[in-house]
């Protein structure tokens, strides 16, 4: 489609549950300020996690604090996880950053487009379950239908389904256009960006809540990171944990958060004087197996860049920096710079770089739009947010990375990239405003 004829997406609302603040105006500040949100954990005592090392929404606990964010859902907190709580939360705040009024809105061409991880059950939630099943310590699946499920709570699966957050809040804004849910871990935050986008563009929709969660703070999903991801363990400062790039990282550290976004038609937006955070150029998305299985992230990451970049109209050189996946795991980010490499060449060393993980860990799903708003938020002060804890430049991928404080800049232009362990990877151009 050419990009001068098909309808412009603008980012409308904003709503933030992070480690670093909830809401707009928290989360900028310790970006700016450079406040970590990675410590030892107070939601748990044991997670598989070195140390319990974590980042958490710890201010997202208590009842009272949930009601404040989840005031119309109230009687449906029993049948929301935890993620689908920060989720529904993050629309929420969305709503209210955007000041869109409902009532003016046709319900029809109101859409919501989601993100979020697979979600597991607590051990406990399934204990009494497993242990009816149970002669000794063999399980017996034939017992499950007659014996197991009577154990469960009755709204068990309504509660652990990743489609329920855009259930939830469509609901709750009476938006009735195109309901979609996204489970692809990392990519899943780009991925929602583009389909939200390629909703309105034709024409199914004038807005779209476009929005992520996800925790990996959690009991089962810490111990899967455990096997199968590289976790932080050094230093001793739970702070410095994080430090995509740097020749010294250690791993990733696991995290959760939420965001939405709300994306609307420009016309729309400008009819109702709407602010605007940015615009949505264009979005891409790869998947790369290599012949034995093996994932092959960097040319993932490649072809994503590439054809986000494509559908937008831009050039490498236009764009003004990369908010990069900046996992910290050893080798995955080196596969990160080869990507960039592959796509800006010699420039690949030039443009800014700063990744944001060093402030709030990994959260699966939930990451990639957060990070994308923390570009969005600095750039409404002409800067791009610093990565904490960079301190040694590692040969391996000598990138430009904005350490110590925010880099002034007059470039809006930003290129957003995520990325999976099995090879899967989305990209988006983003333009701030």
């Amino acid at each position: 489609m050419n990009t001068e004829s098909r309808r412009r997406i603008l980012i409308t609302g904003m709503g933030i549950l992070s480690p670093i603040g909830i809401g707009v105006e928290e989360f900028q500040n310790s970006l700016m300020t450079g406040k970590s949100g990675i410590k030892k954990s107070e939601l748990y005592s044991y997670l598989a996690a070195p140390d319990t090392c974590v980042a958490e929404v710890s201010d997202f606990n208590s009842t009272t604090i949930k009601k404040q964010y989840l005031k119309q859902q109230r009687k449906s907190l029993k049948v929301m996880c935890r993620e689908i709580q920060l989720g529904v939360a993050s629309a929420n705040l969305a709503m209210e950053d955007s000041a869109l009024d409902l009532n003016a809105v046709d319900s029809e061409r109101f859409g919501i487009e989601f993100g979020a991880n697979l979600m597991l059950s607590p051990p406990e939630v399934l204990f009494g379950a497993c242990v009816a099943c149970s002669e000794g310590t063999e399980f017996q699946y034939e017992r499950w239908g007659n014996e197991g499920l009577a154990k469960m709570e009755p709204l068990w699966l309504l509660k652990y389904l990743p489609n329920m957050p855009a259930c939830h809040i469509g609901i709750i804004i009476d938006a009735r256009g195109p309901n979609n849910s996204i489970t692809q871990a990392e990519a899943s935050g780009n991925l929602v960006l583009g389909e939200a986008q390629r909703v309105i563009e034709r024409g199914w929709a004038d807005v779209m809540v476009a929005g992520v969660t996800g925790t990996r703070v959690h009991e089962v999903k810490s111990i899967h990171a455990k096997f199968w991801e590289e976790l932080a363990d050094a230093p001793e400062d739970f702070a410095k944990r994080a430090r995509p790039f740097d020749k010294a990282r250690t791993g990733q550290v696991v995290g959760e958060a939420a965001c939405s976004l709300l994306l609307e038609e420009k016309t729309h937006a400008e009819n109702r004087g709407a602010k605007v955070w940015g615009e949505v150029l264009g979005t891409g998305a790869s998947c790369v197996v290599n012949r034995d299985g093996s994932p092959d992230a960097r040319a993932a990451m490649a072809n994503a860049i590439k054809a986000a970049m494509k559908r937008a109209g831009v050039e490498p050189g236009d764009i003004g920096h990369i908010n990069a996946h900046g996992l910290g795991e050893r080798l995955f980010d080196v596969q990160e710079y080869q990507a960039i490499q592959d796509v800006f060449g010699e420039k690949a060393s030039e443009v800014p770089v700063t990744a944001l993980k060093s402030y709030f860990g990994n959260s699966g799903s939930g990451c990639g739009i957060v990070e994308a708003s923390g570009s969005l938020v600095a750039l409404k002060q002409g800067v791009i947010p610093a990565t904490l804890n960079y301190e040694t430049p590692d040969p391996d991928c000598p990138l430009n990375v904005v350490r110590n404080e925010p880099l002034p800049t007059e470039n809006k232009l930003f290129l957003k990239i995520s990325t999976t362990g099995f090879g899967q990877a989305s990209a988006s151009v983003i333009c701030g405003v």
